[in-house]
């Protein structure tokens, strides 16, 4: 199992892209940070969910 976001999740052996697939997140207002380091968009096709990983997904809004 993995924690994405504080919820354990049974991701493993995805991709970032693969699991991104299937939530909502829009992809050009998104940062991810797999295991404290951020891992880049042009990676997320190649960076494989290991089990105990902890990802986060971070949304940016706008505002004012």
């Amino acid at each position: 199992m993995v924690k994405i976001n504080g919820v354990e999740k049974d991701a493993v052996g995805m991709t970032i892209s693969q699991y991104l697939k299937t939530t909502d997140y829009d992809l050009k207002f998104i940062a991810v940070e797999r295991n404290e380091e951020i891992v880049p968009k042009s990676q997320f096709d190649e960076t494989i969910i290991q089990n105990g990983d902890v990802i986060e997904v971070v949304s940016f809004v706008g505002g004012g």
